[in-house]
């Protein structure tokens, strides 16, 4: 019984330990990291200073010049 606690435990440690946790940004849609992947963009830069990339559907469409007169 007492090497099931000391297996739970140490599972228990392990899991807060482990690195795997981002931290979220753009409205919860992208995630901080170093290094985007192939299917995502950079946006804006979170504050640990690593860049928020987010899924290009996700992304604010830019709107096209419209012609206004003055």
């Amino acid at each position: 019984m007492k090497l099931l606690l000391l297996a739970l435990a140490a599972l228990l440690l392990l899991s807060q330990l482990t690195p795997g946790g981002t931290q979220k940004c753009w409205n919860l849609r992208g995630r901080c990291r170093h290094k985007c992947s192939k299917k995502e963009r950079i946006y804006v830069y979170c504050t640990n200073n690593k860049m928020c990339c987010v899924k290009p559907k996700y992304q604010p469409r830019e709107k096209p010049w419209s012609l206004r007169g003055p």
